[in-house]
């Protein structure tokens, strides 16, 4: 299974946690990331994941991320195709970012896109996408019975 988690979820564990809805997605992300380290399944990442990362100023914030980060053991390159598909996303509503993520997600055959964005996956959801996007607890939980 290759996922790909954007950059709301590589920084939810180290959101504040005394909402609910924060708490239960950073312990979604951890088991989802405990699980690519065991190499049951694959994270990817992206140089956009980089990049986006790149722009964080709190330095304790900054390593923490990237050290959750380097359970992604390969990278999807964005290509000429992924761009054009990101354009074309962003026409739709999407913004930048987040356009380049899902563009690159589908480019790299990843199976699910994963993102604690609200808004992002209800344009998502609009849109005919060659991998999934959801939300990390609600696939967890699907992918483990654990919803049943």
């Amino acid at each position: 299974m290759k996922i790909y988690l954007d950059n709301c979820c590589l920084n939810r564990p180290f959101d504040e946690l005394s909402q609910d809805r924060v708490y239960l997605e950073a312990e979604a992300i951890l088991s989802i990331v405990a699980r690519c380290e065991k190499g049951e399944w694959e994270l990817l990442g992206s140089g956009v994941i980089e990049l986006e990362l790149s722009k964080l100023t709190n330095a304790e914030r900054l390593e923490q991320v990237q050290t959750l980060y380097s359970a992604a053991r390969s990278r999807i390159a964005l290509t000429a195709e992924a761009e054009s598909r990101a354009a074309f996303f962003q026409q739709a509503g999407i913004k930048p970012f987040d356009s380049l993520h899902l563009a690159i997600a589908e480019s790299g055959g990843v199976d699910v896109f994963l993102t604690t964005d609200d808004r992002l996956l209800r344009a998502a959801s609009k849109i005919e996408l060659k991998t999934r996007a959801a939300n990390p607890v609600t696939w967890l939980m699907e992918v483990t019975n654990n919803g049943r």
